[in-house]
């Protein structure tokens, strides 16, 4: 009788750069430890992961690779010049480690080490987090055997038969804590969640000190994440505004913030709309407007479409258009936005791609 037991696979995750690239990646693997998996991961030393991996308790291989696309033409040259020792420096890392898996999440180092690990056979596959993939991940999605996609509008650039359409992961502490929102606007004071990132976003604090008047006369209460560097001067102008509000540099607890508005204003990355649907908050879009591909715009657009989130273009952002917006927030309106905003919630969503990947 064969009694042999099936060795945990070996899973190496490659990416990062920015959070919406590493956070997925991070989420995929508490999935996979959840079966006992031997978790690695490959970044660059210009990332988010130099830190945040480690922290988290994995192991990081560094690449020796640099971005290529939307940089002058001395960044360019030296990004082509590193290519060699990065694909060399993956191979090397794909023989020590030798994954079951290889999952590129974006970033830097997922074109190398995934373009790499097809070329020597190995089980591969991409996450696209975002409406529009970007260049990378276009060329990557002809070669893995799975891309996994977070809104239905990317299957259009990969082909059919290696899309699935899974949802973006979220860590489980994230999961957890957001997970259950229910619509909460009554009838007091209208409470508005804002925030442009971990950094802030200027354009939208400034929009925000701009209003703050006519915001003070609608009776509003506000919290505010501006960054560091416009904090003091938000809450200066909301205090001598009269508004109501609490404005913090940064918020640890972005689950408490969540359930306590009756609409949030943000970007629109794709980690923020993961997290806003399972929280199940509506929101005013603002998206970044210089994102690659201008991605964030259509992730907002994608939303919007649902009736789960109200598009505000920052070339159109005035003091006026906020106002009408907020303004046309009805409460029967906001129910009806928070249950178009849950049902896009995919909280299971990195269960299922481990799930799908052990069928590779």
């Amino acid at each position: 009788m064969n009694t042999s037991v099936e060795k945990p696979p070996i899973v190496l995750i490659a990416g990062g750069g920015t959070g919406g690239h590493l956070f997925p990646g991070l989420a995929l693997a508490e999935a996979f430890q959840e079966i006992g998996a031997e978790i690695h991961f490959a970044g660059s030393s210009q990332g988010i992961e130099v830190r945040a991996v480690p922290r988290a308790g994995y192991p990081l291989h560094l690449i020796p690779v640099r971005g290529i696309k939307g940089r002058g033409i001395l960044r360019k040259i030296l990004g082509l010049f590193m290519l060699p020792a990065a694909f060399f420096s993956s191979w090397r890392l794909l023989r020590r480690v030798r994954p079951r898996l290889v999952v590129g999440v974006g970033g830097y180092a997922s074109g190398p080490v995934v373009w790499t690990a097809s070329l020597l056979g190995y089980r591969t596959a991409i996450l696209e987090q975002n409406t529009v993939p970007g260049l990378t991940n276009r060329k990557l999605g002809r070669r893995v055997r799975r891309v996994y996609i977070t809104f239905p509008e990317s299957e259009q650039f990969f082909p059919a038969k290696v899309v699935r359409n899974l949802g973006n992961p979220v860590r489980r502490a994230i999961v957890e804590s957001l997970a259950g929102g229910e619509a909460t606007a009554g009838n007091g004071p209208l409470r508005i969640f804002i925030f442009g990132g971990s950094q802030g976003a200027r354009a939208i604090n400034e929009l925000f000190m701009r209003s703050a008047a006519r915001l003070a006369a609608m009776g509003v209460s506000i919290r505010h994440q501006t960054g560091a560097a416009d904090r003091e001067r938000v809450e200066v102008a909301y205090r001598e505004a009269g508004v109501k509000a609490r404005v913090d540099d940064f918020i640890h607890d972005m689950a408490g913030a969540y359930a306590e508005a009756d609409i949030v204003v943000c970007r629109a990355g794709a980690t923020t709309c993961s997290e806003l649907a399972i929280a199940g908050r509506p929101a005013i879009f603002i998206p970044y407007p210089h994102a690659t591909d201008n991605h964030q715009e259509h992730n907002a657009r994608s939303l919007v479409q649902t009736g789960a989130a109200i598009l505000l273009l920052e070339a159109d952002a005035s003091e006026d258009s906020l106002i009408a917006h907020l303004d046309s927030l009805s409460r029967d309106r906001l129910v009806a936005m928070n249950a178009a905003m849950t049902a896009a919630a995919r909280p299971r969503a990195a269960a299922e791609i481990r799930d799908d990947l052990l069928t590779l």
